[in-house]
């Protein structure tokens, strides 16, 4: 019996946290940890928010990683287009980001196919998927392999969805900076947009590179 709780434990451990590859091979740092080099990523988008997103890394001339979600894709194909344009890399986030697809293989591929045919819409071709919440498990392994996806995870969560202090969620995330780190942010929430600012300062004065570059 204890064994059994210890398995089932470490299934859902694997389950909830992106980082361990249970289930399939999943990037969530950048190789070799390269020192003071890291990625900005951004979930759920494009919004209402995301070309004040844009004007930031434009000013700061940083390039980061979108993870769309195909139905923000069809309704703001401009922004897309836009993060294309000032060389941002786009990546596929389902079309819908319901929880109950997440554990159905062809039900989630069919959502990873239509993220695709929206991004191909605005020119957008994209091997890299993150799945929804950071869930792995079977299915969605399945899903990625019918799809032939590469998955994307991160090792800073800013927890922004649900960390609306600014000072907090700042601190959050510069107190976990060290080398070669993938950070998840969401473009879709004003809160982050003023946290960002002052990240992209703190990577500036303390001479982080900031690169959209996964390889």
């Amino acid at each position: 019996m204890v064994l059994i709780v210890l398995l089932l434990g470490f299934v859902s451990w694997g389950v909830f946290d992106i980082r361990l590859s249970f289930f399939t091979p999943t990037q969530w740092h950048l190789k070799n940890r390269p020192a003071k080099k890291v990625v900005l990523t951004f979930d759920d988008g494009p919004s209402e928010y995301t070309s004040a997103f844009l004007d930031l890394l434009e000013k700061y001339k940083v390039k980061a990683v979108f993870f769309c979600i195909g139905e923000q894709v069809e309704k703001y194909p401009e922004v897309v287009r836009r993060m294309v344009a000032e060389g941002h890399v786009v990546g596929n986030h389902t079309f819908t980001h319901k929880p109950k697809n997440i554990f159905k293989k062809q039900a989630l591929a069919e959502e990873i196919r239509d993220t695709d045919e929206a991004l191909k819409k605005v020119g957008v071709v994209t091997e890299l998927f993150r799945p929804p919440f950071g869930i792995t498990s079977p299915p969605v392994a399945g899903a990625i392999a019918l799809t032939g996806k590469k998955a994307i995870g991160w090792d800073i969560r800013s927890l922004d969805t649900v960390i609306k202090d600014e000072e907090r969620l700042y601190r959050r995330i510069v107190g976990k900076l060290s080398n070669g780190n993938i950070i998840l942010m969401h473009d879709r929430l004003g809160h982050t947009l003023k946290v960002l600012e002052r990240l992209l300062q703190y990577l500036k004065d303390n001479n982080y590179t900031v690169t959209n570059d996964l390889e």
